[in-house]
């Protein structure tokens, strides 16, 4: 643990919104109070925050949603996910924003993007952190938010932009659907990061292959039932960004020994480890760190493999990944 702790790394797979920790949601319920259904109480807030199923973290993660009713709300929730990841030494973050959830409340996407990237340029003169941005479509909301967030992305190019993404609930949501605004985003320079495989089966992570031109997947776990889909991830690097909490808080995963996770290590595939919206499945990135080890059954020098490998699998400039990946070495040499 406190190896794990002291370790320098980078995190790619962590939401904006599902990063609110409680202390965020609190005040952002506190700023918005009697408007929202959100809790203050921390005994009642805890309480809000369990959950039964996917379809009801999605419930609960729209009404924190709902907390972001303005631009100094959203530098807020930035700047505080920022200052949380540098406590847990990471020094790299492509966080996972979702612009056309904001938007469709009133928030311009000027504004939005303003708000961000005043907070990003803020936290990186505050800590010893590079933030970068996945723009991502909401999938339940279709097609409509796939033009706001395309748009977005494309006509104003926030500097800290690096990617582009899909997320929300996979069941009934067609990845082939969004096929020509990845197409898109990638003619622009995007890196295409869609979620799939996590709550239904390896078909969704082909599609997400084949329609989208996914470079990493986002969760990607039901590969493991697909050993022919395992060889292909291995083959051509594509890496999956896995959640070992969040998949079991959600019901993906029946029980953490269940996890796939050391049956898609053994078969080659590229992974590294992720927290995805750590307050809210009672969570760290270092926590991950060691529920991987376990799994794993890693010692300090795997555990550190880990690291450089999601600093690999990052779409940080080379020289971004070599300071890191020399700080892993320094570290790990001393530790």
């Amino acid at each position: 643990m406190s190896f794990v702790s002291g370790l320098p790394k980078a995190e790619l797979h962590v939401h904006h919104v599902g990063s609110a920790s409680m202390r965020t949601v609190a005040e952002l319920a506190e700023r918005h109070a009697g408007t929202t259904t959100v809790p203050t109480d921390p005994e009642a807030l805890a309480k809000f925050f369990t959950f039964t199923d996917f379809a009801h973290f999605i419930e609960v993660y729209l009404s924190v949603v709902d907390l972001l009713r303005a631009p100094e709300d959203l530098w807020t929730l930035t700047y505080d996910v920022a200052r949380d990841l540098a406590a847990q030494n990471v020094r790299y973050v492509e966080l996972t924003c979702t612009p056309y959830t904001s938007i469709a409340v009133g928030i311009s996407a000027e504004a939005y993007c303003e708000a961000l990237e005043d907070a990003r340029r803020r936290a990186e003169a505050d800590f010893d952190l590079t933030m970068r941005w996945c723009f991502d479509i909401p999938g339940e909301s279709g097609l409509p938010s796939a033009e706001v967030t395309l748009d977005t992305a494309l006509r104003l190019q926030p500097a800290g932009l690096v990617s582009f993404g899909l997320g929300g609930p996979e069941i009934g949501v067609t990845r082939e659907q969004f096929g020509p605004y990845f197409q898109q985003a990638i003619a622009a320079g995007l890196h295409s990061v869609p979620h799939a495989g996590e709550s239904t089966g390896p078909e969704t992570i082909w599609d997400s292959i084949n329609h989208l031109g996914a470079e990493r997947i986002g969760h990607g776990i039901a590969a493991a039932q697909d050993p022919v889909l395992m060889a292909h991830l291995a083959e051509h690097d594509i890496t999956l960004e896995v959640c070992p909490t969040s998949n079991v808080c959600t019901r993906s995963v029946p029980s953490m020994e269940e996890h796939p996770l050391p049956t898609l290590v053994a078969a080659g595939v590229p992974v590294t480890i992720n927290s995805d919206d750590p307050p809210m499945f009672s969570t760290t990135l270092n926590h991950e760190y060691e529920v991987a080890a376990e799994l794993l059954g890693l010692d300090n020098a795997g555990i550190a493999d880990l690291a450089r490998a999601s600093v690999r699998s990052s779409f940080a400039d080379d020289a971004t990944k070599a300071a890191i990946l020399a700080e892993i070495d320094t570290y790990t040499a001393t530790a």
